[in-house]
């Protein structure tokens, strides 16, 4: 499938608050809600405004993850970023309509191929539940190296889960 990875705008305000709404409950499945209020419209904007800021200070790059007719299919943000050790951090979600296509690993090698022809980030780090084995697949796929499983444990969903931690680093 042909794919295109768009840095947030706030045109795409309606069509990603309406991705979010159709993909609330199976998000929930993997991870914490966002609370009630994120899905009231001018609550989501506020938060959007705050995201889109936080861009374009170089702090984050929330990216939409679209197909050809520029539907939304998933978001890829990469977060935290320490700019003096070049390190980011990690944050996918790809829809349910979407999922099992291999959308997130393209949509992985895609925001690698920027991030190393960009040159800010070196290193990227990345964490995820010790149940969801289709996002150790999607990293591991676009080679980040497995480092640990955190010793700390979380309950969520009625099951008690751990963080697996990854790191990719730029050739």
């Amino acid at each position: 499938m042909d794919l295109s990875l768009e840095k947030l705008r706030i045109e795409d305000s309606k069509a990603l608050f309406e991705f979010e709404l159709n993909n609330k409950t199976y998000f929930e499945k993997t991870v914490p809600p966002r609370g009630d209020e994120y899905y009231h419209f001018e609550v989501f904007l506020s938060r959007l405004y705050s995201l889109i800021d936080e861009q374009n200070r170089g702090i984050s790059n929330f990216y939409l993850i679209k197909d050809i007719h520029h539907s939304i299919l998933g978001r890829m943000n990469l977060v935290d970023i320490e700019k003096s050790q070049a390190i980011g951090h990690l944050g996918y979600r790809v829809g349910q309509l979407y999922a099992g296509k291999g959308i997130a690993s393209r949509a992985l090698e895609l925001l690698l191929e920027k991030t190393s022809e960009e040159g800010i980030v070196k290193q990227i780090k990345a964490k995820t539940t010790t149940n969801n084995i289709a996002s150790q697949r999607v990293l591991e796929k676009n080679g980040f190296e497995r480092l640990d499983i955190s010793d700390d444990t979380i309950h969520f969903n009625g099951v008690d889960l751990k963080f697996v931690h990854y790191k990719w680093t730029a050739k």
